[in-house]
């Protein structure tokens, strides 16, 4: 089916960017927003815009009637869900299907699978993707979890089966601790997700957060795009994402991408979609599946020259992948900064209107963001308000790009996390690409931030 019209269920940067690609392909836009983001920068450009409910998403961006009821009111066939809301719900994409939508994600039966963090870990071991040692899936029983434990070595980590973010996840030192950590992650758990189930895996002492970006067009073919270095991070949040990372050597890549691309391939895979992995001591761990586009997907575009919204509303549309994987050419070196509207010291929300805005332009330079000057960023969603991506021939020049860059970038009317990309800018192990996931909060701490 060719679409000619698509609703974008989300808000920010992303129901942007998805718009922007809509209109290069032909496509007409629906925008659905809550009533905080009536002059939203892709609620005033796209074709049509519905409000769908009140600032609180659950009752907006989360509300699944009222995003149907707009796709049949305005007559499109295809909702796009970006990332975050509703973009790994695989009972939302059922519905979009059952309606008579394209729904420009995976297969429901995929988003569930992998949405299971056991089932996931099941599924990827089942698909020869690397495994972090530990339980085949949910630990219930104390002697079962020391057994486990003790086959994978101290320390191991209790996680929570169901949602993300680090709650329900407790690290364990040894036998005597167990018991109590894995009743407090399951509570965690429980508060947070509605689901006290847990898992135990070996617990990596200091990896690098490495992801893989693959695409499949739902007919056993399936392609990989490279990696991402996502090991900047606070609070597992990422912070500074750059393609392609420091530390592998071409080898690792093709042997990593290799494997995933066979995986998404005998699973039958439609769509984008990320499979991440710790990396440690030149091995790689499976940790998780994301059934989306990421925030940080523009770092793989900038080195492939590929636009990945349009090659997921392609294969939505049924066309088969619009490259082969002998055609990938990875050029070159992309960084992204997350600009978020946040104390860059504390990180506490920093929300208010843009007094002042002005973004860096120049060779190579994209910035992602629907700021403008006058808009009030509201307080109820995601801090991000925008992404600065810089692209170099070499790592060093990218770095030397994203510093000036930063320096032309203006947003006032609010604090922003600017300074902090300004100040990693110059440390010596970032330079180096000497960092992992704990390397920011350690930085962090030493220079007295939160």
């Amino acid at each position: 089916m060719a679409i000619e019209k698509l609703l974008i269920a989300n808000r920010g940067e992303i129901a942007l960017r998805i718009h922007r690609a809509c209109h290069e392909m032909g496509i007409k836009t629906v925008a659905v927003h809550s009533t905080a983001d009536a002059d939203a920068m892709h609620v005033r450009l796209a074709d049509e815009a519905i409000c769908i409910g009140p600032p609180a998403a659950r009752d907006s961006y989360l509300n699944v009637a009222a995003i149907i009821s707009a796709a049949e009111i305005s007559g499109a066939d295809a909702i796009h869900p970006g990332y975050g809301f509703l973009s790994e719900n695989a009972k939302f994409a059922e519905i979009v299907e059952a309606h008579g939508l394209a729904f420009v994600g995976p297969k429901p039966e995929h988003i569930r699978t992998m949405g299971d963090k056991i089932e996931a870990k099941r599924t990827a071991g089942a698909l020869g993707l690397p495994l972090v040692p530990g339980s085949d899936g949910a630990v219930s029983e104390l002697e079962e979890a020391k057994a486990i434990a003790e086959a994978a070595g101290y320390p191991v980590i209790i996680k929570a089966a169901s949602g993300g973010g680090g709650r329900g996840m407790k690290v364990c030192t040894s036998p005597d601790q167990l018991e109590t950590l894995m009743q407090q992650a399951g509570s965690e758990a429980k508060a947070a997700f509605g689901d006290a189930t847990v898992y135990i895996e070996k617990y990596l002492g200091n990896p690098r957060h490495i992801e893989i970006q693959i695409f499949g067009d739902g007919n056993g073919n399936a392609i990989h795009l490279g990696e991402r270095d996502c090991s900047l991070q606070r609070r597992h949040q990422k912070v500074l994402e750059e393609a392609p990372s420091p530390i592998l050597s071409q080898a690792e890549r093709e042997r990593i991408g290799g494997i995933c691309a066979r995986a998404m391939a005998d699973m039958g895979y439609r769509g984008a979609g990320t499979i991440e992995f710790l990396w440690e001591n030149g091995e790689f761990y499976f940790i998780e599946m994301n059934t989306r586009l990421q925030v940080e997907h523009p770092v793989t575009e900038m080195i492939t020259g590929l636009d990945l919204v349009r090659e997921q509303i392609r294969v939505a549309e049924g066309k088969p992948l619009s490259v082969a994987q002998e055609d990938i050419r990875f050029t070159g070196h992309a960084i992204e900064c997350r600009i978020n509207a946040e104390d860059p010291k504390t990180f506490a929300p920093s929300p208010g209107t843009v007094t002042s805005y002005h973004v860096p332009g120049g060779m190579h330079v994209r910035v992602d963001s629907g700021l403008y000057q006058g808009y009030k960023v509201p307080p109820y969603y995601d801090s991000m308000i925008g992404k600065l991506i810089v692209y170099g021939r070499t790592r060093e020049g990218a770095i030397m790009r994203l510093r000036r860059a930063l320096e032309e970038y203006v947003i006032e009317g609010m604090k922003t996390t600017i300074p902090l990309h300004q100040a990693l800018l110059t440390d010596p192990d970032f330079l180096d690409g000497n960092y992992t996931i704990k390397w920011l909060e350690e930085w962090l701490a030493r220079d007295g931030q939160a």
